[in-house]
Order: C-alpha cells, then sequence, then structure tokens
C-alpha cells in the first residue's frame, strides 16, 4: 500500500513533527517521508481533507461483537469496519459471545475471524471456563494462541480464593488478570444507580458501594500475590480513591474507565430510556468529576468505549428486563473532545496498549503507518446516520460532540469513509 498524505497536521507528542502541518509519504505500509512538501511523483494515491489531523492509531481495551452467536448484534468484520471508520487501529475483544471464548480453539477462531483487517483484534480469554466463575479456563493454552488478558466480562469472581489462585497461577507466564468491580450480593437485583434519582423513577438501586467493596478485594488479592491485575470501567469517586492509594503502594494495578461514565450522569434516567442501561450504571457528577481527575492525574490508566452491541429485541422492553450495553466506538472521539482538548483526548485514545502486551509505534520515519486521521473542530449532533454498527443501541444519540473521524491507515491498508 502506497499513499501520500497532504497538508496534515500531526498530533503525537513522541513525534519530532508534532503540532507541524506536514506531508506524510507512506509506502509498502510505512512511514518513509515526512516534510514540509513532498512531490507526488510516483502518482501514488492521495489523500487530502478538510483540516485534516492524523495521530497514532487509537486503542480500545474493552469491545464486544457478539460472533459467534450473537451475529444479529455484530459481527467481527462489520465490527472491525466500524473500529476503523472510528479511528481505532487496534482494539481488545471481549469473550462473551456465545459460547464464551475460554479455549485455544476458541481464540483461534476469532482471531481467524479478523485475518487481514486493518484493525488489528487482540481477544481477551476468559478467566473461568464458561465465565461461571467456578473453574478457571485454560490460561495458559489461550496465551499461547493469542490471549492478551482474562475477563469474565461483567460477571464478577464471587470466590476471593478463586481469585487469588488465578492471580497466582496467571503470575507464572506474567499473564492479566481482570476483575469486574461489582459484589454482587451488594448490588443485588439494582439496575441503575443507588441515589436520589432511583428514588424518584422507581428502578431498583445498584450502590457505589457494591463497587468499591469489590475493588478494596481486588487490592488485598492483588497486594497478597503480587500478581498483576486490571480493573475494567471503574464508575466511583471512592474507587479512584482506592486505586490512586494502591498505586503509591506500588502494586501491578491499572484500570480503565467508560467514556460515557464521563460524560453522562444518572440523571438523564428520567426518559427511561433503555441506551442508558450500562453496567456499571451511570452515577453522579461528583463521580464523574473523579474519574475526569483520575484520568488527568493519572490514576486511571486508559479509557474505552466499553463497546457492546445489543439488538433491539433486548434493548426496546421495560426498563428492569433489558440488556446492559450501550455502542460507543462512533462516539467516542467526539464525546471525549466536549471533555478535554484535543491533545489531551488523543493521548487518552493512544494510552493502554502496553499493558495488554501490545507494541505501542510514534509518527516518524522508518516506522509502519499505524496512523488514526481526523478532524477536530467539526460540531455536531450524533444521530443515526453516524452509526455503522449493526445494533444502534446509543446512549450518545442527540447528543452534540466535537469532531469527526475520516478513517485509519494500519496494517498495509487505508480504510476511508
Amino acid at each position: 500500500m502506497n499513499a501520500l498524505i497532504k497538508s496534515a497536521t500531526i498530533v503525537d507528542s513522541k513525534s519530532d513533527f508534532h503540532n507541524e502541518t506536514v506531508d506524510i509519504l507512506i509506502e509498502k505500509g510505512r512511514i518513509s517521508k515526512i516534510s514540509k512538501q513532498i512531490t507526488n511523483s510516483n502518482n501514488y494515491k492521495e489523500i487530502t481533507r478538510d483540516n485534516l489531523h492524523v495521530s497514532q492509531g487509537w486503542f480500545d481495551s474493552s469491545v464486544s461483537f457478539g460472533e459467534p452467536g450473537y451475529e444479529e448484534r455484530e459481527i467481527i468484520s462489520n465490527g472491525l469496519k466500524t473500529a476503523a471508520n472510528s479511528g481505532f487501529t487496534s482494539v481488545v475483544l471481549n469473550a462473551n459471545s456465545n459460547p464464551v471464548i475460554d479455549s485455544y480453539a476458541d481464540i483461534t477462531f476469532v482471531k481467524s475471524k479478523a485475518s487481514g483487517s486493518a484493525v488489528s483484534l487482540y481477544p481477551i480469554g476468559a478467566l473461568t471456563q464458561g465465565s461461571k466463575s467456578e473453574d478457571l479456563a485454560e490460561l495458559f493454552d489461550m496465551t499461547n494462541a493469542g490471549a492478551v488478558a482474562f475477563y469474565d466480562y461483567q460477571k464478577p469472581i464471587c470466590n476471593p480464593n478463586l481469585m487469588k489462585i488465578a492471580l497466582q497461577y496467571a503470575s507464572n507466564f506474567d499473564g492479566l488478570v481482570c476483575s469486574f468491580p461489582q459484589e454482587s450480593k451488594i448490588s443485588g437485583l439494582g439496575v441503575v444507580n443507588e441515589h436520589i434519582n432511583s428514588t424518584k423513577l422507581g428502578l431498583k438501586g445498584n450502590p457505589a458501594l457494591a463497587e468499591e467493596l469489590q475493588v478494596t478485594r481486588d487490592l488485598f488479592l492483588l497486594e497478597y500475590t503480587e500478581g498483576k491485575l486490571h480493573i475494567p470501567t471503574i464508575s466511583t469517586a471512592k474507587s479512584v480513591e482506592l486505586i490512586r492509594a494502591a498505586k503509591a503502594k506500588k502494586l501491578n494495578i491499572t484500570c480503565s474507565v467508560a467514556i460515557h461514565n464521563l460524560v453522562f450522569t444518572d440523571d438523564v434516567l428520567h426518559s427511561f430510556d433503555t441506551n442508558y442501561k450500562v453496567l456499571p450504571p451511570l452515577r453522579t457528577q461528583t463521580d464523574c468529576d473523579a474519574l475526569i481527575e483520575g484520568l488527568k492525574d493519572g490514576t486511571i490508566d486508559m479509557v474505552t468505549t466499553d463497546h457492546n452491541p445489543i439488538d433491539i429485541e433486548d434493548k426496546k422492553i421495560e426498563f428492569d428486563f433489558a440488556k446492559y450495553g450501550t455502542i460507543g466506538l462512533e462516539s467516542a472521539f467526539g464525546a471525549l473532545q466536549t471533555i478535554f482538548t484535543t491533545k489531551k483526548t488523543i493521548s487518552l485514545l493512544t494510552q493502554g496498549k502496553s499493558r495488554f502486551g501490545i507494541s505501542e509505534s510514534s509518527i516518524k520515519e522508518g516506522e509502519l503507518a499505524d496512523l488514526a486521521l481526523f478532524n477536530p473542530d467539526t460540531n455536531y449532533e450524533f444521530s443515526l446516520q453516524n452509526i455503522s454498527s449493526r445494533s444502534k443501541n446509543s446512549m450518545f444519540l442527540g447528543t452534540k460532540l466535537k469532531g469527526e473521524t475520516y478513517g485509519i491507515i494500519a496494517n498495509n491498508k487505508i480504510v476511508l469513509k
């Protein structure tokens, strides 16, 4: 693949051309030249766009696509196309398919479905067999097949001894264990944040305490085992404090936050729109502020879309019975830019790869082209026209966002809208 990107502003603090507007020549999938003006002497494909900006390709540590078993929600090929259109060149796939991804063969299958894509797919293997929280899955075998971490998606490990053993066992091969932050005996049948709005609306509450107890337990287990732990999608101010203290003790801990938990609070629930039903639930403004501060000071290591397509039959029903989840790839960039500067937004979207053993790059001559293309300055209202996922369950519908994506260049391929 050969191409010439014209008049692009580079947003990459690791690059010598950071904040400069330049031409970028790509030959055979590799950046061969960066200069103020490059003549297209070989008649390569030229890429020009309004207010074109280029950064390292973006990374998402938690996406769900449905295949195998839930193809009506999403298939891997279209999910990766959606990721590419949204600026993502690397995504970590959750194990919540049917059957659950919990073996060498399952990891091999999903990797084969992504073969040849511009977007690199990195599968997570289930931590326990069938994600039933009873017996450990084949962690080492899945590592050999290409699994980058182990996680029972949105299912807490109720047995602390099982989590202890998982951390000890995975440390033998530097495996990354993920633990969903919810104590199910406390959360009970709660479907939204336990607060004044849950009382007003007559919806069962899931208290912040349920998350914070589980985080506390897992941090104690981590300290005891000296293992390697990632806590995905924290949502409360107290969780931020707990992880900040754990990092001060030099524990091997990372965490992420879902972008929608930064943007929305449980005040939006008055509409009873089931697109707002997510796990962990939307919390309060105090929690949002603490999460944003956690990102700014480095306590929270990465953002994620927690992209989870759910078909209309499982969403357009009573709130109590609707499935949890929102899609988020298409709205990620525009949503973050309503909170952070473009520089900070790009920094957040490119963080986290190393935690999953994925190599990082920068925009330099000689490097493989792994690029996101975007315009940071457009303002628009997010609508169905902006969604390329099979499922349309986005809580950002009708929300004013800032910035549009043009596509990506990665894996020796160009994907542009």
